[in-house]
């Protein structure tokens, strides 16, 4: 008798930890209150607008480096925090 009674402690962590598991999974998830985009909304499609106006050019560049970067001036990139 005392064998059959604790035999329902062993089934009780696997069921327990299947449902824990699955209510997370549930809670986390909410694929039952979910909103289906691309079944639920209707989107209309329109033509592309817009132009291709040219802003700005630049050509013949030889310069390697940015002017006025801080590269090398680490000290002044990083400072201490003197707390």
């Amino acid at each position: 008798m005392s064998d059959e009674s604790g035999l329902w402690l062993l089934a009780a962590g696997p069921a327990g930890a299947t449902a824990l598991y699955w209510a997370l999974y549930r809670y986390y998830r909410n694929t039952d209150k979910s909103h289906a985009f691309e079944h639920e909304t209707e989107v209309q499609a329109q033509p592309v607008t817009g132009s291709d106006r040219k802003v700005d050019t630049i050509s013949g560049t030889q310069a390697k480096r940015i002017g006025g970067d801080n590269v090398y001036a680490y000290r002044t990139r990083v400072s201490r925090d003197e707390s």
